[in-house]
């Protein structure tokens, strides 16, 4: 059986487990906001909403319609649709209950709600699923020793509502409105540089080092939404390739997958 996969958000973490299962051979389709709220953008499939294709490590996704769909599968590319409610699973042209899997990757930290229609698993990434309660498994995404682990049953550990690392490394927006960019990502900063502005006010680089990520300028910014990154380790590989987290949460994801492969071969 190869499944048809169904990922809910494609920022730098869903887009790490789509493009590792993409690779090994599974059809994968990405289902996004009208204004995808990304950051580390260039490793994101969702910059293809805005760019009608975007490619990450060699590996494509493409805005489609519902009639676009199975030809972009068929092309091995990945379609990607408009579709935060995950409309799609009342299709029953392009899905089936009995073999479509979900993983939410959308990151939420809240309780995603219920999808429209049971499906064979449902996977969630990170705080906001309990297993067994709103999702078939849970993958743990908080770095340290149970990054990537399956959860079959409860949480994983709940969101500390504080960045990993240094948390002067996250941008956030000082004001409501759209962001005005003096730079682009994979860019040199320095301490101190104005990186952005939004609302006539300043997003001032913390620390040398490299923009990791930095938010689309069509999105409607709210004051305190993060909508940047800036990494010290001045490592420009890190804006053209899925992080070591994102590719641990995906080998998260295919255990869990194998797991219920295998059940359903019984």
């Amino acid at each position: 059986m190869n499944p048809l996969i169904l990922i809910r958000g494609g920022g730098d973490l869903a887009s790490g487990v789509a493009l590792r299962l993409h690779r090994v051979g599974f059809q994968v389709a990405i289902l996004e906001l009208a204004k995808p709220l990304s950051v580390r953008r260039t490793v994101s499939f969702s910059e293809a909403v805005y760019e009608g294709e975007h490619t990450v490590e060699g590996v494509t996704a493409r805005l489609v319609s519902a009639d676009q769909f199975q030809v972009t599968l068929e092309a091995r590319d990945i379609p990607i649709l408009i579709d935060p409610e995950a409309n799609i699973l009342n299709n029953q042209f392009l899905t089936s209950p009995t073999s479509t899997f979900v993983i939410d990757g959308r990151l939420m930290k809240t309780d995603p709600g219920t999808l429209p229609v049971n499906v064979a698993l449902h996977i969630g990434l990170g705080p906001g699923f309990t297993a067994g309660v709103n999702c078939h498994a849970v993958i743990e995404t908080m770095r340290g020793h149970s990054l990537g682990r399956v959860y079959w049953e409860g949480q994983t550990t709940p969101d500390s509502r504080h960045p990993e690392g240094d948390p002067r490394r996250v941008l956030r927006s000082p004001a409501a409105g759209n962001l005005q960019p003096f730079k682009t990502i994979g860019d040199p900063c320095k301490e101190g540089d104005v990186i952005a502005k939004v609302g006539g006010k300043e997003i001032i680089s913390p620390f040398g080092g490299i923009l990791r990520g930095l938010i689309h300028p069509k999105v409607e910014l709210n004051e305190g939404m993060k909508i940047g990154d800036v990494d010290p380790r001045n490592d420009p590989s890190m804006v053209r390739f899925v992080s070591d987290k994102a590719l641990s949460v995906a080998g998260g994801v295919l255990e869990a997958m194998y797991v219920k492969l295998r059940e359903m071969e019984n």
